[in-house]
């Protein structure tokens, strides 16, 4: 049996966090889908995933720069 590391530590923030690594995917042209994406390479995954995290840092930057 295998477990899986990617919970969301706000469940009720889920979907959004799937609409928005599926933008993100689009916007770099990973082709990902729904469900099992085994047949995408490492790099196509990790780009993803290195996306949405800067995103999500230049968005709380703004918003601290923004209560200065």
């Amino acid at each position: 049996m295998t477990s899986s590391s990617n919970k969301t530590n706000v469940p009720e923030a889920k979907s959004a966090m799937n609409r928005f690594k599926m933008e993100v995917a689009s916007e770099l042209g990973v082709p990902l889908t729904d469900g099992y994406n085994g047949n995408l390479t490492s790099a196509q995954n990790g780009s993803v995933g290195g996306y949405m995290v800067k995103k999500m840092i230049e968005a709380q930057e703004r918003q601290m720069a923004n209560k200065q």
